[in-house]
């Protein structure tokens, strides 16, 4: 146990991909990005980014420290977060800002990573309104992967912001303390990326993207164990809880193929 928390607070270590695992492949173009236009690239105020997913129409999964402002430690305005669904080469099937969000009551905000901060890592994104078109079909969630099983990730990051990538085939190389050890390859603006399980050939959220580590000169991703997690966020959104935006009027943009939308955002990290 003591090598794994060790290991948690190695970041930006250099890179030794498993040799079972898949190399990462960019989905660049429709007929290779169509089955994943429900994860999309979750805009930050036009000054970063992380990645997201959608699990109902009008919700999204993503990592809670992404809804957190790193200098002053201060949560950020809902407002300022803009869900681009299946985000490729400047264009969205589908474009939503965010009405409310909720973040797991035991998640504390630090630049530190530790398994309690892992653990917690999670948040909840009402959209203003529903995404109702037939190329973005949110996921199923599950929960509970054992160790052993293969995984496989969807997600944005510094070098790959224009289009998302797949690492189809990574590991669960451990469970601890309610935190996932992964073989997957992840970088900045992966952060709160899906972590899908393929039972019976459909893909199945089990965790997200929380931070990246390295355990004996392996590359890893960290995330929660989600079903517990995940539970908790849901009843709030129903009890009324979160930070939250008036409703927004029904003018939402709709976007399937249409012109090359630039927004001009740089990297900064979450």
């Amino acid at each position: 146990m003591r090598h794994w928390l060790f290991c948690l607070m190695v970041l930006l270590c250099p890179v030794t991909v498993a040799a079972q695992d898949s190399a990462l492949k960019r989905l660049e173009t429709t007929d290779s990005g169509r089955q994943w236009d429900a994860v999309g690239r979750l805009d930050i105020n036009g000054a970063g980014f992380c990645t997201g997913a959608l699990i109902a129409p009008d919700l999204v999964l993503t990592a809670a420290h992404c809804m957190f402002d790193k200098p002053t430690k201060t949560r950020l305005d809902p407002g300022s977060f803009e869900f681009l669904a299946g985000w490729r080469n400047g264009r969205a099937s589908a474009y939503r800002q965010v009405r409310r969000a909720v973040v797991h009551p035991d998640y504390v905000f630090d630049q530190n990573v530790t398994s309690t901060r892992v653990r917690n890592d999670l948040a909840l994104l009402e959209l203003q309104q529903p995404i109702r078109n037939t190329t973005v079909v949110p996921f199923d969630t599950s929960d509970h992967p054992r160790r052993g099983d293969e995984v496989g990730v969807v997600s944005y990051a510094l070098d790959r912001a224009d289009a998302p990538s797949l690492q189809e085939v990574c590991k669960v190389m451990a469970r601890q303390d309610g935190m996932l050890i992964m073989s997957c390859d992840v970088d900045h603006g992966s952060s709160g990326a899906p972590i899908f399980a393929f039972a019976d050939g459909k893909p199945r959220i089990v965790s997200v993207v929380s931070a990246k580590a390295e355990v004996k000169g392996q590359r890893v991703a960290l995330g929660t164990d989600l079903a517990e997690p995940l539970a908790h966020l849901k009843s709030q959104l129903e009890n009324g809880g979160g930070f939250s935006m008036p409703v927004a009027p029904r003018t939402n943009r709709i976007t399937v193929g249409g012109a090359r939308r630039d927004i001009g955002a740089k990297f900064v990290s979450p």
